[in-house]
């Protein structure tokens, strides 16, 4: 069965947010992508840091997931970029239909 996906990355850069969200968009691995930008805290080689960063969220589909994932770590800057699918449980049937329709489009 086709699930729907909502991935998170983040990145420090505004060229490398451009550049995974026309790779994916053109490569139709993503049927739509947001962004925004965030500051986020975490652990990085033993002490707390702190960035700004771009927050993606990417719908796709778990048949698109394999691809997308490696699509996004060719472009990345990180050495370890966060990419994190959530799956979609409920979704409103028209943005859900609009979703799949768009994925299955070459």
């Amino acid at each position: 069965m086709n699930m729907l996906y909502a991935v998170l990355t983040t990145t420090d850069s505004e060229e490398i947010a451009e550049r995974i969200t026309r790779t994916l968009l053109e490569k139709r691995l993503a049927a739509c992508i947001q962004r925004t930008k965030v500051t986020s805290s975490y652990w990085w080689k033993g002490k707390i840091e702190e960035s700004k960063e771009v927050l993606l969220i990417i719908k796709t589909s778990s048949e698109k997931y394999p691809e997308l994932e490696r699509e996004i770590k060719k472009i990345h800057n990180y050495t370890v970029p966060e990419i994190v699918a959530l799956e979609l449980k409920e979704i409103q049937e028209d943005y859900e239909n609009w979703l799949l329709e768009t994925l299955s489009q070459k």
